[in-house]
């Protein structure tokens, strides 16, 4: 999911740079929603695994 915001974020500057300043904001929009969707879902993530007291698998 994070890489999808970057390549929002990247598209965005790409065409931020060309003049395309519609497709730029949507396109930073787009970045900026997924972004923290994923900061949410790693904090749960984080959370629950503090919880459960599952912790990374050792090898």
């Amino acid at each position: 999911m994070l890489s999808w915001a970057l390549t929002f974020l990247v598209l965005a500057l790409i065409a931020g740079l060309l003049g395309f300043t519609g497709i730029a904001g949507q396109s930073m929009y787009i970045a900026k929603i997924l972004f923290f969707v994923f900061i949410v879902l790693f904090v749960i993530g984080l959370i629950y695994g503090m919880v459960t007291g599952r912790g990374v698998p050792r090898a």
